[in-house]
């Protein structure tokens, strides 16, 4: 039975509260609500869809839970101001092209707050569909644990959604964490991701700011794409599968204290094919014993940049990938220094002719694999580190040439281009490599882009 109390006389919003076996229908419910009204939904099962068309909060006591019908967006919120906190939210439909969701927020309910809510099992969690300036925040957002990645929905998706912010979510299974398509100005900040194909999936979003996000286990970490004038701060890749991090015609961004870490994992991880079912989660924990046949390092690549112009890459850490860094397709302009390269198979991958020096203003980047000496202890190494040598050239391009790597003519000219520089091909050095990596509390975020 529905209770209306009034509040304070200061204000003319009210408190209506609903019980579980409410005899009006939760429709019904808001739709006789006043704008500003508060809506407690009482623990137990109420019946969606709903669709909240006035300025109000929808509010749920622990244990109250929204169910669809499977059909459709279970909660679509059309006006402007709305909040919708506390409740479970089930029942979404599957249909892909009718952006089904657990919480659908319209273009024209700007600032809408979403926030400690638990939803579960939709095809989409929460959906930006041009909400500007809203918020989804604190919530636990878990999608569909089977069938195919390409027909399952986001954690989060934002469209054209300027100055929206998602922040501290824990998102896990479904297709991407949070995609972000043709928007700007926003922050996705403090959220964690597991079970996904990408944990952040970034196109034609700009001006905006990724910080302090941790991805752990998912196919890939962090894609940023078609972007320009980010900031990537603070973020963590844990034992994601093929990138760490992705920058794809991202430009003019700032990507700064971020840590890619890698770790054998399982064959089936490679297996898939873009499948999931109740016995294969993506991530498969590393057992105490020696991993046995088939199990890889990953990610493949802490760092992907392709066709990435201008931006800065400092104070990185990327740690134990198959490759450190893969660098191709033209990009210019980019300064990278005071990054750790720590334990990668191959530190730096990169297949071109150009002379390009990973150094700014004195410093370069520490190479956990360099030799080299310090003798006046300036904490610069006293000669050029080359990651990659002629043979590296040729095995990137030509794979199958790994047979040889051990035979002597390959060991003679790679002691020649040891004695003689000059027979050395075009490609990365780092003239001023660092002896030690870079301590956090010597590191400066927020520094302006050279």
């Amino acid at each position: 039975m529905a209770a209306i109390a009034a509040l304070p006389c200061a204000v003319s919003a009210a408190a209506i509260h609903v019980g579980a076996d409410d005899a009006r229908p939760l429709q019904a419910v808001v739709d006789t609500a006043a704008p500003g009204d508060l809506i407690v939904l009482a623990a137990g099962s109420h019946a969606g869809p709903v669709t909240v068309d006035k300025a109000l909060t929808l509010e749920g006591a622990h244990g109250a839970t929204i169910t669809g019908t499977g059909r459709g967006s279970v909660i679509t919120v059309t006006a402007p101001g709305v909040t919708v906190r506390g409740l479970t939210v089930t029942g979404s439909g599957t249909e892909l092209s009718a952006m089904d969701s657990g919480i659908f927020v319209a273009r024209t309910a700007t600032g809408a707050l979403i926030e400690n809510n638990e939803i579960v099992g939709n095809l989409c969690g929460v959906y930006l569909h041009g909400a500007a300036e809203s918020v989804v925040r604190a919530n636990r957002i878990v999608g569909l644990k089977e069938g195919r990645l390409s027909e399952a929905g986001n954690g989060v998706t934002l469209w054209n959604a300027p100055g929206a912010k998602v922040l501290g979510n824990d998102i896990s299974y479904g297709r991407d964490g949070i995609g972000s398509n043709s928007s700007k100005r926003n922050v996705f900040s403090g959220n964690r991701f597991r079970n996904l194909r990408f944990a952040v999936h970034y196109m034609y979003t700009n001006d905006s700011e990724i910080r302090d996000n941790v991805s752990t286990g998912n196919s890939v970490g962090f894609a940023i794409m078609f972007s320009s004038r980010l900031k990537v701060l603070g973020n963590v890749s844990d034992g994601d599968r093929d990138h760490g991090l992705l920058l794809n015609y991202a430009n003019a961004s700032e990507v700064a204290g971020n840590t890619v870490r890698g770790r054998l994992q399982p064959p089936d991880r490679w297996v898939l094919a873009g499948t999931r079912d109740a016995g294969h989660g993506m991530p498969q924990d590393e057992p105490a014993a020696a991993p046995g046949s088939g199990w890889r390092l990953g990610p493949e690549k802490c760092v992907f940049i392709y066709n990435a112009n201008r931006n800065r890459l400092r104070d990185n850490l990327f740690e134990n990938c198959a490759i450190g860094i893969h660098f191709t397709a033209g990009s210019e302009g980019n300064s990278i220094f005071d990054n750790a390269f720590v334990n990668n198979r191959n530190q730096v991958k990169y297949v071109g002719g150009r002379y390009l020096d990973w150094s700014y203003r004195g410093r370069g980047n520490y190479w956990s694999d360099n030799p080299a000496f310090d003798l006046d202890g300036d904490g610069i190494a006293d000669s050029t580190y080359r990651p990659n040598d002629l043979i590296d050239r040729v095995l990137w391009t030509s794979p199958q040439a790994k047979i040889l790597t051990t035979s002597p003519a390959v060991q003679v000219i790679r002691w020649a281009q040891a004695q003689f520089p000059a027979l050395l091909p075009g490609g990365v050095v780092d003239s001023r490599p660092l002896m030690a990596p870079l301590q956090r509390d010597e590191r400066q975020p927020g520094e302006q882009q050279p």
